[in-house]
């Protein structure tokens, strides 16, 4: 399956583009997902406990189901003022 991953802010920058696409064997989760990058992007690996994800419109957590055509948003901790 493939799905598209939305990337903001510091995770834009560590992997270089606002979006990217996947492909992942059905069945697989967002932890799947995010754990894949991990491998391939140096420095993502420290934003992993406090990323959070988006599928479509909703807050997901690691374990979610991803399904073919989905996109998954990946927002790591900002402030704002």
């Amino acid at each position: 399956m493939t799905v598209r991953v939305v990337c903001y802010a510091r995770i834009r920058e560590l992997v270089g583009a606002d979006a990217i696409e996947r492909t992942l064997p059905v069945g697989a989760t967002v932890g799947d997902c995010f754990d894949d990058l991990t491998r391939e992007v140096a420095g993502l690996a420290e934003l992993g406990a406090s990323t959070r994800f988006v599928r479509g419109t909703a807050f997901v957590d690691r374990a979610t189901e991803l399904h073919d055509g989905d996109e998954l948003g990946l927002l790591p901790p900002f402030g704002g003022g």
